[in-house]
């Protein structure tokens, strides 16, 4: 099998992709993304950690284009960027529990 398109480029961008999400802290943020849009006050509590935890791991995540934001009045609620996002994890995750097997 042949993956079409691949350049130097482009393997420099999804290695700093699967990098951003192999922090432990970002993967729970998107696991938790996964299930509802939510402000930092709510990945705090659910996560149990500090805020400034929270928002720093958030920024990361933004900047590789794994979370998006949008404004709600004075809240800023936060989503996964795309379906993708989804499917990149949800297979990962159906990797994981084949090799196990």
């Amino acid at each position: 099998m042949t993956i079409e398109g691949v350049t130097e480029e482009n393997i420099q961008k999804v290695s700093k992709f699967f990098k951003s999400i192999s922090d432990p802290t970002r993967l729970r943020i998107l696991l938790a993304l996964s299930e509802e849009e939510m402000n930092v006050t709510m990945i705090t509590q659910k996560l149990g950690m500090e805020q400034s935890a929270i928002s720093h791991q958030l920024k990361l995540l933004r900047e590789n284009y794994l979370v998006k934001s949008r404004k709600e009045g004075k809240t800023v609620v936060y989503s996964l960027d795309d379906q993708h996002v989804t499917d990149i994890l949800t297979e990962t995750f159906l990797h994981m529990r084949h090799v196990e097997c």
